[in-house]
């Protein structure tokens, strides 16, 4: 494993807030509620890295309709190391940009990239799996890819198919990798189900793990466009200018196109902790207390014949009472109540384009 102080880590703290509205908005997406009443998921995503990465040498990547809210939750973090794209350009070019922060600070550094909206609750798994990874990265030259051992047939996530064992001389770990064959995209429901069957697929879970003379060679090759803003970025004596002109350029496309589906050598570890992408109020349900036939609240509700609802008050003070309603989701927040049939969970993003602006 690289030196403790050759370890970084890029967050990944962007997006919209449409899957959870009302309780999320743009200024407040996924990762920054605290849906489990233990922290927000940013927070606990940089709890995860203590003892594996050193506090100044993790850098979160957000936009400029967010940065103060991230800046608000991330106060263990120096605030020289939080920074807003200048606009928004999709996985790779953000990712790009992560590295060159990095570069600029230390060409010698193992780096991983990591979202910042998953529940992850066993972190001594986590850091285990991540260690070999970091290790793997330093020794093998290689992308290293985070998979996760698929439970279902999810049509909704990308998959990696994974290969034979690597070999990487002398390395010795837990978790070893494997070499992909290829990333395969969000297939059909019936394709999943053949990956589930097959085996040897992952989940993509979005964590890459790689040195900066690694990555940077790879996208030379295959993304010239973002190598040089690399450099640019490296060379620089004033990096805000710099990444003010010269992000918005870059053309907007995702890492997986850009670079790993590409990369001469991608490796994949499969995990070994917990994982859920928590992508719903569906998705969310199942750590909410139980109440009656299987009802699921963030807090104590009143109900008579009513099944399967979700609901969840973020009002204080108030009551939510259920009464011969079933498959519903209940959100309530100090100016917004939401009711939706929860078979229809992965839609209420779609509100967003009725909605008034002010409640966005």
């Amino acid at each position: 494993m690289p030196t403790f102080e050759n370890t970084y880590a890029l967050i990944l703290a962007g997006g919209s807030g449409t899957r959870f509205w009302p309780l999320s908005r743009n200024s407040r997406p996924k990762q920054l509620l605290d849906l489990f009443g233990n922290g927000t998921l940013l927070e606990q995503t940089i709890r995860r890295l203590e003892g594996l990465v050193p506090l100044e040498n993790i850098l979160i990547l957000t936009n400029a309709q967010q940065v103060d809210s991230v800046r608000a939750v991330a106060t263990m973090l120096p605030a020289e190391n939080i920074f807003a794209e200048p606009a928004k350009r999709d996985t790779a070019p953000a990712v790009a940009l992560g590295i060159g922060l990095v570069a600029a600070r230390n060409p010698e550094a193992v780096m991983m990239v990591l979202p910042s909206d998953q529940l992850i609750q066993d972190t001594v798994a986590y850091q285990s799996v991540m260690r070999d990874a970091l290790a793997t990265a330093e020794k093998s030259a290689g992308l290293v890819t985070i998979g996760i051992r698929p439970t279902w047939a999810c049509p909704s996530y990308g998959y990696i198919e994974r290969g034979e064992f690597a070999s990487i001389p002398g390395l010795e770990c837990e978790h070893p990798a494997v070499e992909v064959k290829r990333f395969r995209e969000k297939p059909s429901a019936e394709l999943a189900e053949e990956f589930l069957a097959q085996g040897q697929f992952s989940w993509n879970a979005g964590m890459f793990v790689w040195s900066v003379s690694a990555v940077t060679h790879q996208l030379s090759i295959h993304a010239p466009q973002l190598a040089d803003f690399i450099s640019e970025l490296r060379q620089s004596r004033d990096l805000d200018a710099t990444v003010t002109a010269q992000f918005p350029e870059l053309t907007p496309i995702s890492i997986d196109y850009a670079l790993m589906e590409h990369a001469d050598r991608v490796l994949n570890i499969e995990a070994t902790f917990d994982w859920d992408d928590v992508g719903s109020w569906v998705s969310i349900a199942k750590y909410l207390e139980k109440f009656g036939a299987d009802n699921r609240a963030n807090e104590t509700i009143s109900e008579i014949d009513s099944e399967h609802n979700i609901v969840f008050n973020a009002r204080p003070g108030t009551r939510i009472a259920l009464l011969g309603v079933d498959d519903l989701i209940v959100v309530q927040t100090p100016d917004a109540l939401l009711v939706a049939n929860r078979h229809q969970a992965d839609s209420i993003k779609k509100l967003s384009d009725i909605l008034p602006v002010e409640l966005l």
